[in-house]
């Protein structure tokens, strides 16, 4: 079908990074070199005290193979995009318009951690790169966000959305306030008290969940035998990094996890995140010093409290919880200033980041994305891209192979004939299709069958036609047509079509 549309202007400008890179990528101030200084013995003292651990990422190197302390890679920044304002809209474009690299080998931290204005400008990085990023962005609008710097499933560091149901085909509206980052509001009337079981309430979740991996088991043991997954042998050595959003600034209800790779939010004692070594913001560095051998169930995230996060600098974001001790030294004696104390944080080497309204719009790589999920297929589109204004397309199927395909739903933008979605039955043709309105008809949707061309119905803003006109049924014999809100109180016309035979001629006729 022939849209008709009307291209748009395209804005000039580019993200930054395209060119040479400025000095401050490519040297380090002697405040910096005082920083790394401090860098390194920190990581003695660390690794003498606890020699079992692994190397921290204090100072990795940036794309032009400088040494930087990690805090100082990110930049806060508001970008003069609405979307970008709220933590879901930021962590969907960062999924959407970055492409995730996994990290080789998959055990060890990154060789390098790109600055966030060189991955807008290639739209590529890892799991770092693009937790680096979207930090920046939430940062920059209020969150009390931090990149961590831990340890996911296979299915987390590999993207592999192939084990999960696509989000459009979740069933059941997201959380309201006090969910997952959730919003705290104090006007909200409380909802009268639940007075259910509890003890019911929990067995019939469980036994839905036995149930939903039962369904998995016998699903995965009558997949092909290529499908069948093998023992991974990096379980739980995986390195990975994601976003920490706490709660108190925005009105974040709970601390939770956002997945910078897929723009998911989790609850911070989710399954696939199995520890964390380290976490930093713009600020300040720390390092979890509890035991994540249960994974992040009971894992502590007050980062005032020494006992559980050492911090690189003392007191710089939260205060400390432990008591002082008494100062020994005697009255007029001076103390020795501590110079990492009184030490302050370079600004970020990082040039502000941009992104112009073109590639805004364009969002994904090249403006196409293809995510795979279980029995599904997601396909996205930067607007404009497509001829017919095809912005996503969703495609399921019977299989976990993705070989016979049941259903096709298309979304489309910007259409003269404001066809808005269009949803294709593999087995039957029934096609559905519905429009906004504006047509001038007044068409609201129209269903038929690519097999059966005899029949299909049409519905209608009847608000928005003189006749009153709701919905139109058309068959090979008949057309039934329903009317609303007219002032002769008609609701309902039944046309019959007859099958007229051929007279016969004068020559044929018999006497």
């Amino acid at each position: 079908m022939d849209s008709g549309r009307a291209t748009p202007e395209e804005p000039q400008g580019g993200n930054v990074g395209e060119e040479a890179p400025p000095e401050s990528y490519r040297s380090n101030s002697k405040k910096e070199e005082l920083l790394l200084g401090y860098c390194d013995n920190f990581t003695r003292q660390f690794k003498k005290l606890y020699g079992d651990r692994k190397p921290q990422f204090l100072r990795p190197v940036n794309e032009c193979g400088i040494e930087k302390f990690a805090c100082t890679t990110l930049r806060p920044t508001c970008l003069p995009y609405k979307e970008l304002y709220d933590w879901d809209g930021a962590a969907s474009f960062v999924a959407g318009y970055i492409t995730c690299s996994p990290l080789h080998p998959p055990d060890e931290l990154p060789q390098q951690l790109s600055s966030p204005t060189l991955v807008l400008s290639r739209q590529e990085g890892t799991s770092f790169d693009m937790s680096g990023l979207l930090c920046s962005l939430l940062v920059g609008v209020g969150y009390d966000a931090y990149c961590v710097s831990g340890y996911a499933m296979r299915e987390v560091t590999e993207v592999d959305q192939g084990g999960k149901t696509c989000p459009l085909l979740e069933v059941g509206e997201k959380e309201e306030e006090g969910g997952v980052g959730g919003k705290l509001s104090r006007y909200l009337v409380r909802p009268p008290r639940d007075l259910s079981s509890q003890f019911e309430r929990r067995q019939e979740t469980k036994a839905s969940a036995e149930e939903e991996r039962k369904k998995r088991e016998i699903e995965a043991a009558n997949a092909p035998v290529e499908e069948e997954g093998e023992v991974d042998k990096y379980h739980g050595l995986r390195v990975h990094c994601w976003v920490l959003v706490l709660s108190g600034k925005r009105e974040v209800a709970q601390n939770f996890f956002i997945e910078a790779t897929t723009g998911e939010s989790y609850s911070t004692d989710s399954e696939l995140y199995l520890g964390i070594e380290s976490l930093w913001n713009h600020r300040n560095y720390w390092i979890n010093m509890q035991d994540c051998a249960r994974g992040l169930q009971n894992l502590v995230f007050d980062l005032g409290d020494a006992t559980k996060w050492e911090s690189f600098f003392p007191s710089v974001d939260q205060p400390l919880l432990v008591v002082p001790e008494e100062s020994t030294a005697t009255l007029g004696e001076e103390k020795k200033p501590d110079d990492k104390e009184d030490f302050e944080l370079p600004p970020s080497w990082v040039l502000p980041l941009h992104i112009s309204s073109k590639d805004f719009e364009t969002r994904c790589p090249q403006g196409k994305k293809t995510t795979l999920y279980h029995k599904s297929r997601l396909e996205t589109f930067s607007d404009y891209l497509t001829s017919d204004g095809l912005v996503s397309r969703l495609s399921l199927y019977s299989d976990t192979a993705r070989r016979s395909r049941v259903e096709t739903r298309s979304v489309y933008r910007h259409r003269e004939d404001r066809l808005e979605r269009r949803v294709e039955e593999g087995g039957s043709g029934l096609v559905h299709e519905e429009f906004s309105l504006g047509r001038e008809s007044a068409l609201r949707s129209h269903t038929h069958s690519t097999i059966h061309h005899h029949s299909r119905t049409l519905t209608f803003y009847h608000n928005a036609r003189v006749d009153g006109l709701r919905s139109r049924e058309l068959a090979s014999s008949e057309m039934v047509e329903v009317f609303q809100g007219r002032p002769d109180f008609l609701h309902q016309r039944s046309t019959a079509y007859l099958k007229t035979t051929p007279s016969r001629s004068s020559g044929d006729h018999r006497g």
